[in-house]
C-alpha cells in the first residue's frame, strides 16, 4: 500500500476489467478497497473528466511512467556534507539528517537553523542537476 501511496500526485494509467484505460493524476486512494480518484482524467477514447473515481473491484493494473525520486543519491550527497549523520529511510520516503532535519522529494519538511539551510541548499542543487521542477 505504501507504493501506491507514493504515486499520489503523480500521473498514472489505470487499466480496468472492461478493457478501458484511464490516464490522469492520482489524487486519492482508499487502501481498504483499492479504489482511486484521478484528476484531469482521460479515457482511451479521449473523453475527459475533471474527477474520476474508480472502484477497486474494476482495477486490473495501475502504471506510473514517471521516474521515482532518487532518494538514495540525495542521501549520498548529504552524507558527503554531513558524514555519519544521514539516514535514508526508503520505505518512508524520507532522509533524516542529524536526527532532527527531515527531507523528502519535496524538500525539507522538518527542521530549521543553519544546518537545515545547508541541507536545503544541497537539496536545491540536487534538484537542479536532475532537472526536476
Amino acid at each position: 500500500m505504501e507504493e501506491l501511496s507514493n504515486l499520489l500526485q503523480k500521473n498514472v494509467s489505470i487499466l480496468t476489467s472492461s478493457g478501458k484505460t484511464f490516464v490522469g493524476t492520482l489524487t486519492g486512494v482508499d487502501t481498504d478497497r483499492m479504489s482511486v480518484c484521478l484528476t484531469n482524467a482521460k479515457d482511451d477514447a479521449g473523453v475527459a473528466a475533471h474527477k474520476l473515481f474508480l472502484n477497486g473491484e474494476v482495477i486490473i493494473q495501475i502504471s506510473s511512467f514517471e521516474r521515482p525520486f532518487d532518494l538514495a543519491s540525495l542521501g549520498e550527497r548529504l552524507e558527503r556534507v554531513f558524514p555519519r549523520m544521514v539516514r535514508v529511510m526508503d520505505d518512508a520516503g524520507v532522509i533524516v539528517v542529524m536526527d532532527r532535519i527531515r527531507v523528502t522529494e519535496r524538500g525539507i519538511v522538518e527542521g530549521s537553523g543553519p544546518a537545515a539551510e545547508r541541507v536545503q541548499k544541497v537539496y536545491e542543487e540536487f534538484i537542479r542537476e536532475k532537472g526536476r521542477p
